[in-house]
């Protein structure tokens, strides 16, 4: 039988109090996102294209670390939900670029205003100095290990 006194806890892990934190959070928001019809998934995109203003769904991919594939699943479904547009170049419907229509562009910044608030939910207790101290490891960590990929779910 093992001996339990050389057998760590699961709450001696940091991994296991990021991701308690983080089931938490991103819980929270995906309910919020969901209340306005949109996955967290497709609100990433959302921001991204908002961001870009018009793209081609090879740079969103790059952009958000996602395959092509899943975005362009991903745009089909904005797409049926009237928040995003393609455009054709021409006779050729292998390039396109993806535009937020006008109900995305005034549905963006109500989404990030909730994002917003779901991050002062959960992280507004702390000072300011706290704040950015926790930023700052995490962005550490994602340094040390090279990812690139965005979270999203």
């Amino acid at each position: 039988m093992a001996d339990k006194k050389l057998t760590s806890n699961l709450d001696d892990h940091a991994g296991y109090w990021l991701r308690y934190v983080s089931n938490h959070v991103s819980h929270t928001f995906a309910q919020k996102v969901e209340a306005k019809g949109v996955t967290v998934a497709e609100w990433v995109l959302l921001r991204q294209i908002f961001e870009t203003v018009a793209a081609n769904p090879s740079q969103l991919a790059a952009s958000v670390g996602m395959t092509r594939g899943a975005i362009s699943k991903l745009i089909e479904r904005l797409c049926r939900k009237t928040l995003v547009e393609r455009t054709y170049s021409g006779d050729d419907r292998r390039f396109q670029t993806v535009e937020l229509t006008a109900a995305g562009k005034r549905l963006v910044p109500v989404l990030a205003r909730m994002a917003d608030e779901n991050d002062h939910e959960f992280f507004g207790h702390l000072k300011p100095d706290e704040k950015t101290s926790l930023i700052e490891l995490l962005q550490n960590i994602v340094r040390q290990h090279g990812w690139k990929d965005l979270p999203i779910e």
